[in-house]
């Protein structure tokens, strides 16, 4: 598999140059908006060619996909390019500044009949796959609620858009929010309905939110709480589920890295949940090049990028107004 990068990020470079690697693609070009920083990154990484112009980079007849990881709002044009040129796709969350925009890209690519993936890295990794497991094999009976703890501190070489320019898509919301969209969808197999939310700017965002609260209700009558922030240095992430039977207790699991401790706590008293230490990108790669071929779909798909955006737009809406607003996931 041929495959073009779209943003010299630094989660290419840490993640997802070594997956597709691993995965047997080859990775033939970099596209930045500055031609010397694309030709030093390329130099870096091994990659032949380091350009700033999609058009050429697209148009060259030696790409079967491309990864994006640009800052968000360059997200719909350049998938919409690659689409255009029969491309797939691998898009970073969030897939568009709108959910609109993103409905629009998703639904261009199955029009194209090329396969687009959203990289929401959470549900590929081990602990979240056997949280995923118990809770459907009902050990811990109905889900009545969760609480998700993702508050962190943003390391400081990502400080900077994140941080400062709305109009890239900064904030807490747009980054991490959608994360959490992503991984309480996949566990509870179904979408949230509205959501409240308060928001701040608690010490490093300038001009966005850098940190959020929100509760969500569910289909089902669950109710979820989620907590994220750029700003809190101390913290722990984790997620808990509690049911009609139990509770599953998890640590350290909201990371790109394969680590955490799962605890099951029923009538019987209290279990470890053991699970894969495999690097997640390298699974979403796997998934990804399988559906290429035919067998399968990405772990996280178009619709997946959707309505985790849409998510993220409902708690924005509701954290500015003020009021309980319904979750519009654009039709899909």
């Amino acid at each position: 598999m041929r495959w073009g990068l779209i943003g010299a990020s630094n989660i290419a470079a840490g993640h997802m140059i070594g997956a597709i690697r691993g995965a047997g693609g080859d990775i033939r070009s970099v596209l930045s908006s500055s031609a010397d920083r694309a030709k030093s990154y390329a130099a870096e990484h091994g990659i032949a060619h380091g350009c700033d112009d999609l058009d050429a980079m697209l148009a060259a007849d030696d790409l079967d996909a491309v990864y994006i990881s640009t800052t968000n709002e360059k997200h719909f044009a350049q998938a919409m390019a690659a689409i255009a040129m029969g491309k797939h796709v691998l898009c970073e969350k969030p897939l568009a500044m709108s959910v609109a925009d993103a409905v629009t890209m998703v639904h261009a690519a199955d029009a194209a009949g090329v396969v687009f993936g959203t990289n929401h890295h959470l549900r590929n990794a081990g602990s979240h796959l056997a949280i995923r497991e118990a809770v459907a094999a009902g050990r811990i009976g109905d889900v009545l609620s969760v609480r998700v703890f993702h508050a962190v501190y943003l390391p400081p070489f990502l400080h900077g858009w994140r941080l400062d320019n709305p109009g890239a898509g900064g904030g807490v919301i747009p980054d991490i929010v959608v994360h959490d969209a992503d991984t309480v969808r996949f566990h509870l197999g179904e979408d949230p309905v509205d959501v409240v939310a308060i928001d701040a700017a608690s010490g490093l965002g300038q001009g966005v939110e850098d940190s959020c609260m929100s509760v969500w209700t569910m289909p089902s009558g669950a109710m979820v709480m989620a907590h994220e922030s750029f700003t809190h240095a101390y913290a722990q992430t984790g997620l808990e589920i509690y049911g009609t039977k139990g509770a599953i207790i998890a640590r350290n699991v909201m990371t790109q890295r394969p680590i955490g401790q799962i605890t099951l706590r029923t009538a019987s008293g209290e279990e470890e949940i053991g699970f894969s230490d495999h690097n997640l990108y390298a699974r979403a790669l796997d998934h990804f090049h399988a559906a290429i071929k035919g067998q399968g779909r990405p772990s996280a798909d178009g619709i997946d990028g959707i309505k985790s955006l849409a998510v993220a737009a409902a708690v924005a809406k509701a954290a500015k107004t003020g009021q309980r607003t319904a979750v519009d996931y654009g039709g899909v």
